[in-house]
């Protein structure tokens, strides 16, 4: 599907409302990382050059509806944009919704907490309506809820005159789609983590076009309980005869050496172990130094590598090091890189490593929801027709 790029319309005098994704980590009404914001800043600020009228939602947090929270309240990140921004002038509002603001051109709007208004979650049409009668043109910007059915995100684009997507998820859905259609070959997917179940239709997918897929984490746990007793290591015993059956069909690559313990907590010490004999007692906690060589070489090699996930407890200092090396040579190739998903992100700020990933995604839940191949509910009204061009 072609999406309206809001590059291609006209926005001078306007009443341009994004959605924007500025669910960013709080602490005290303090900004704990401002990494979403600033990557919501080139839509924002593409609106206000070309002289519209700028209103900017989003989410944070997940509050009680129709409750005001000031513990997630936007005040604190309309703060931030007031700081920044600083060639025209910031506003705050809270009430929007039954209000005739009187906006004015080139200058920026930030709205409280849609999650505030009753109806937000289950897609409420009257109140997907009052969003509608805000703008003109509605934006589309926030990846990281494109998955979401909600006022904000569907309801809105469904009603509003014109709908069409911003400048970040623009460059997501290209950055992915580079991946999932045309990728430059050898592809290599990393796919780590606790669970196998929750990304088990994405993996499906990526098995399907990847040329290699290495597996970490609980996720590698449950393919090495094909064939092997991984004593009291974190898996899903329902799925390892569907994981044997992805294993038998695709090329998955699987730990041969782990680092285990029998206590799980940051101060336990790695035992290196084949994986052929892990005791009762033990735990798998992080892959060994030679499955650590074998995904060095496969890195080498790729000229395409998407990353979704740990392969160990990187949390714990003596279980970092099969993540660390993972990361390290997804930085050192010269293959081009997407990454995304909350633990992988973590992971890349602790081993410093963001400057040398070729896209990072904003998303989590979407980012894997979009790897499934799916059309997603946010995208789905980004395509009408009547727009107005420069």
């Amino acid at each position: 599907m072609e999406y309206i790029d809001i590059k291609t319309l006209n926005l001078n005098n306007k009443r341009v409302l994004i959605r924007s994704d500025l669910n960013v980590p709080m602490k005290d009404n303090k900004i704990i990382s401002t990494a979403r914001i600033k990557a919501s800043m080139s839509t924002i600020l593409h609106c206000l050059k070309n002289n519209a009228k700028v209103l900017v939602m989003s989410h944070l947090g997940r509050p009680k509806e129709g409750e005001y929270n000031k513990k997630l309240s936007l005040f604190p990140i309309f703060q931030y944009f007031k700081k920044k921004i600083t060639f025209t002038k910031v506003h705050f509002i809270k009430n929007y919704l039954n209000s005739n603001i009187q906006l004015t051109n080139g200058e920026l709007y930030i709205l409280e907490n849609v999650r505030f208004n009753i109806g937000e979650n289950k897609n409420d049409i009257n109140l997907s309506k009052k969003y509608s009668k805000l703008c003109d043109i509605f934006v589309m910007d926030a990846f990281g809820s494109i998955h979401r059915t909600q006022s904000s995100t569907v309801g809105v684009a469904q009603y509003a005159a014109i709908s069409c997507a911003g400048i970040l998820l623009k460059y997501e859905i290209t950055s992915l789609e580079k991946i999932l259609k045309k990728p430059k070959r050898p592809m290599i997917s990393i796919i780590g983590g606790s669970k196998v179940s929750t990304k088990f239709n994405m993996l499906h997918h990526l098995l399907h076009i990847s040329d290699i897929v290495i597996v970490g984490g609980g996720i590698a746990n449950t393919f090495l309980a094909i064939n092997n007793h991984i004593g009291k290591s974190l898996h899903e015993k329902e799925f390892i005869k569907e994981a044997s059956m992805l294993y038998k069909k695709f090329n998955i690559v699987i730990p041969v050496d782990s680092r285990v313990s029998k206590e799980f907590n940051e101060h336990a010490l790695p035992t290196i172990k084949l994986v052929s004999n892990i005791q009762k007692n033990e735990e798998i906690m992080d892959i060994g130094p030679k499955s650590e060589n074998i995904i060095q070489n496969i890195i080498k090699s790729a000229k395409t590598i998407l990353w979704n996930g740990p392969v160990g407890v990187f949390e714990f200092k003596n279980f970092s090091y099969g993540t660390k090396t993972l990361a390290h040579s997804i930085a050192n190739s010269n293959a081009f890189s997407i990454a995304g998903g909350g633990d992988t992100i973590s992971a890349i700020d602790i081993f410093k490593i963001r400057n040398k990933i070729s896209y990072i995604s904003t998303g989590g839940g979407s980012f894997l929801k979009y790897l499934e191949g799916k059309l997603l509910p946010g995208i789905k009204f980004l395509h009408k027709k009547d727009v107005i061009s420069n």
